[in-house]
């Protein structure tokens, strides 16, 4: 098998995230308190998460943020991730194009969750923070946490998306493993959580169950915090690592992408891997192409509206400006359970709005066609989620092949899905469906939205 690393060493971690929010001439839109619907203030945010991460969140001046030294030592347990060049699946698709992934599947917990949830434990242990709570959808985030509050000693409780929790159950055993405390939601063990059964006894979940759930144990519990693994603006800033670390490895490759991919769920991996490579459109310096592959059950970014949303289901978040399907809507149960959310992060959605990115959605079969030629060619098995985004790459590299021109393309393997196999095994039986969403499916969720943007 044909294949060619890009390693940098240590001492080329990011000493600093790239926050771009500092730097786009239209910034992002307020959060908005839900009551009074001002802009919220930062001491608002602290009684969910440490005070650092509530300051992270709404800071739009400061380009670079220090990566504290004891995070900086913990990313070195797997950083700085290889970068490689995709030759065999380059040769069976005949393409003129050059496909590169950062190949974030190396992590301990297999995915690049961990880039995140070190600084979120980090800071609620340097607070004094004794608890945490989180949600999950296929489990990556909740792994990650539950490895992370381990390091640090934190006590955690994590909500998982009960169609997960039944699908994935070795993610809810490697949380376990770490420690953590792991109930499917919607749950009896919330009141956000009984009035979803009551009403639907049977329903598996969502994302926006899940987290208001969490949400609710975290303002309930002495001495606890919240803590999430998307959406969010300082979720996205600690993900910039992959981009960081990305643009010097292109730089050894002698090449610098055409066209940055990733998969799309709230948008933790993709901000990752196309931030600072952004920041060179945002400065004129470049002319790329920022592309965001969701599926097409949960497409908010190719049919949703641009709106203000609560970020759970219940209503117990602030008010986010985001592409949304609305804060109720129930996706089908797809395996990329990661990217079974109703809405974008604000960054990512005033990107969106500009134009400065695209997005495409991709069906659940595509999705494994691409997985199976990516694990053939390349020699691993990806993540339901990060296969959306090979799908995109494929499709890019046809297009280069049919206008008979070279093209470089980069997208991030976000995870590896050795702990997806039921999904695979489903996928090989023709047991797995694309799901199609009517417009009136998606007009009985958008309705309610109060039209704050006009």
């Amino acid at each position: 098998m044909n294949r060619k690393k890009f390693l940098l060493q240590e001492e080329d971690i990011p000493a600093a995230w790239y926050n771009i929010a500092a730097e786009m001439k239209n910034k992002p839109r307020p959060l908005l308190n839900p009551g009074t619907k001002a802009p919220l203030r930062e001491e608002e945010l602290y009684p969910l998460f440490a005070k650092e991460l509530a300051h992270q969140e709404l800071n739009q001046t400061d380009a670079w943020i220090e990566i504290p030294d004891e995070v900086r030592e913990m990313y070195k347990f797997w950083r700085p991730t290889p970068l490689v060049r995709a030759f065999g699946l380059e040769k069976a698709l005949d393409t003129p194009a050059h496909i590169y992934f950062k190949n974030e599947s190396v992590s301990p917990v297999g995915s690049h969750k961990l880039n995140s949830a070190i600084p979120q434990a980090y800071y609620c242990k340097k607070e004094g923070i004794t608890n945490i709570t989180t949600e999950t959808g296929a489990g990556q985030w909740g792994a990650a946490m539950s490895y992370a509050a381990k390091a640090f000693g934190l006590e955690l409780a994590v909500y998982m998306v009960k169609v997960s929790y039944h699908q994935k159950p070795y993610r809810r055993s490697i949380m376990q493993t770490f420690g953590a405390q792991v109930i499917a939601s919607p749950s009896m063990s919330t009141k956000a959580g009984r009035k979803i059964l009551t009403e639907h006894p049977n329903y598996q979940g969502s994302l926006g169950t899940a987290i208001s759930e969490a949400v609710e144990l975290a303002v309930q519990t002495p001495n606890c915090r919240y803590t999430l693994g998307s959406v969010l603006s300082h979720v996205m800033l600690h993900q910039t690592v992959i981009g960081l670390e990305a643009e010097k490895q292109m730089a050894m490759a002698g090449e610098y992408p055409d066209v940055v991919i990733g998969c799309f769920g709230g948008g933790s991996n993709f901000s990752g891997i196309s931030f600072p490579f952004l920041r060179h459109k945002l400065s004129g310096e470049k002319n790329i192409r920022v592309i965001a592959a969701e599926p097409a059950s949960c497409p908010k970014l190719t049919r949703g509206e641009f709106q203000y949303d609560f970020g759970d289901e219940a209503g117990y978040t602030p008010l986010l400006p985001m592409y949304t399907l609305g804060h109720t809507f129930s996706p089908a149960h797809i395996h990329a359970g990661g990217l079974r959310y109703h809405g974008a992060g604000s960054i990512v959605s005033q990107l969106r709005q500009d134009g400065l990115m695209e997005a495409v959605d991709v069906e659940q079969l595509d999705t494994f066609e691409a997985a199976t030629l990516f694990a053939q060619t390349e020699g691993i098995i990806p993540a339901p989620e990060s296969a959306h985004a090979i799908a995109a790459a494929i499709n890019e590299a046809k297009q280069a092949k049919e206008e008979g021109r070279s093209k470089t393309i980069l997208f991030n393997l976000s995870g590896h899905g050795l702990i997806d196999m039921a999904a695979y095994d489903q996928y090989f039986a023709g047991e797995l469906l694309n799901y199609s969403l009517s417009d009136e499916e998606l007009e009985k969720t958008l309705a309610p939205l109060e039209k704050i943007i006009r």
